[in-house]
């Protein structure tokens, strides 16, 4: 089995999400992972990437971590691991059958409606209303 190289749509252009999903899905299928692909295992191994991205920041001053991508080999870290969690992300995605750009925009969609913009600059006395009202669901 081959593997399939996708051509990004505009010449010199980034590839599309939907290129890039297919290139994961053709890696995965030319070894046989597929089987391994289950909305599990890769729910854990996107919670595994993204706390590797964490750990580059872990510890970090807020000044310091500022100026983490000024850093040739911290920059190339945090690359690399952005990648991970997206390709993660995106493999999960497929395996469950939700289109992540349609996800999070009803999303924004929704916090827009929950925490509308203040009526008066700096005074939000209410922001944290409906925060907090499911496990893990916060604005972003």
């Amino acid at each position: 089995m081959s593997e399939r190289v996708t051509e990004p749509a505009a010449p010199g252009g980034a590839p599309t999400l939907e290129e890039l999903r297919q290139r994961l899905v053709d890696f995965a299928a030319a070894r046989r992972w597929e089987p391994f692909h289950t909305p599990k295992n890769l729910a854990a191994a996107l919670s595994v990437e993204a706390g590797e991205l964490l750990e580059i920041f872990q510890w970090l001053t807020p000044e310091e971590a500022a100026g983490v991508m000024s850093e040739p080999e911290r920059a190339h870290r945090v690359r690399d691991e952005v990648a991970d969690v997206l390709a993660y992300l995106v493999q999960f995605c497929t395996a469950v059958g939700v289109d992540p750009l349609e996800a999070l925009a009803a999303k924004i969609e929704r916090n827009e409606h929950r925490f509308p913009v203040p009526e008066a600059p700096g005074v939000n006395t209410d922001v944290n209303r409906d925060v907090n009202r499911d496990v893990g669901d916060q604005p972003l």
